[in-house]
């Protein structure tokens, strides 16, 4: 703002300290909140208005809940409205567009990412477990365990001491299902709805071995003793090399005997197409019910 810098997001009693005009602040910002603003030159991410809505938030409070999970990194779709923690003790004015969380944290419940204060990853899996239906909430949960923000340590000691605490009893339950081997939200989904069902719980990651007992693949899920495989398309499958890439693979899983079951996005609507084609599949190599 001519010669002015005031970052990505300022407030209004900032920028006209710093010299710029009413009219200058109308053009150029984004309005987000009373007296706070956005730059029009910066992306409108999750990140961007976090950091500006901590100009304004007290020291104690903390992102929490989906806004601290797409921030440690989870697959969760942004939401309008950021949540806010806040210790039961501070009594701030409430804002419209903020979502206000109140919770009793210490500080093992607590994370600094990227210069915001953020709820831990054991913290945040169990305030989304009282959102979230149980796919989802694994989902999230492989996340943040792949990103190394949640380990069953710390998820043990958080639900440990989270009697009466609303989302717990499906935190507990979804608590052992997660692994750090989950590559994507579609393999987490599949992994829980196969999980869930009568048929054997799938292992992440299964190496595809050759007559000489090297690497040559491996799939999202897998049953190794009926050399059953699942695999998940996403958009990247399309690309050239990588389409170029997969026909290798499942030329050389087919080739040692593998059956391979491809889906897609469509088939993540509902738990029916994946757990009943894998049955047929298992069937197929000699699964029978009482092995589970």
């Amino acid at each position: 703002m001519d010669g002015i810098r005031l970052g990505s997001s300022y407030t209004w009693a900032s920028a006209r300290a710093a010299g710029v005009t009413r009219r200058q602040v109308e053009r150029d910002g984004c309005r987000i909140g009373h007296g706070l603003y956005l730059s029009s030159a910066a992306e409108p991410t999750v990140l961007e208005r976090c950091r500006a809505w901590a100009q304004v938030l007290p020291p104690e409070a903390a992102f929490g809940g989906a806004t601290a999970a797409v921030l440690l990194g989870a697959p969760l779709a942004e939401r309008p409205r950021p949540t806010v923690v806040l210790p039961p003790h501070l009594v701030v004015p409430a804002r419209r567009e903020l979502v206000g969380l109140v919770r009793t944290l210490t500080p093992a419940d607590l994370r600094v990412v990227r210069g915001l204060q953020v709820t831990s990853g054991a913290q945040t899996f169990l305030d989304l477990a009282a959102v979230l239906p149980p796919h989802e909430l694994v989902a999230v949960g492989d996340a943040l365990y792949r990103g190394r923000h949640l380990d069953a340590d710390s998820l043990g000691e958080r639900l440990a001491r989270a009697d009466r605490v609303r989302g717990v009893v499906r935190a507990r339950a979804c608590g052992p299902l997660l692994s750090p081997l989950a590559q994507s939200r579609p393999e987490s989904v599949m992994r829980y709805w196969l999980v869930s069902s009568d048929l054997p719980a799938p292992t992440p990651q299964v190496p595809v071995l050759d007559r000489w007992g090297e690497e040559v693949a491996h799939g999202d899920l897998g049953y190794s003793d009926w050399k059953v495989l699942l695999e998940y398309e996403g958009r990247q499958h399309a690309e050239r090399d990588q389409f170029r890439r997969d026909v290798d693979r499942y030329s050389l899983m087919g080739a040692d005997g593998w059956l391979v079951l491809r889906f897609a996005d469509q088939h993540l609507r509902g738990p029916h197409a994946v757990v009943e084609r894998t049955r047929r599949a298992l069937v197929s190599r000699g699964w029978r019910p009482s092995q589970r």
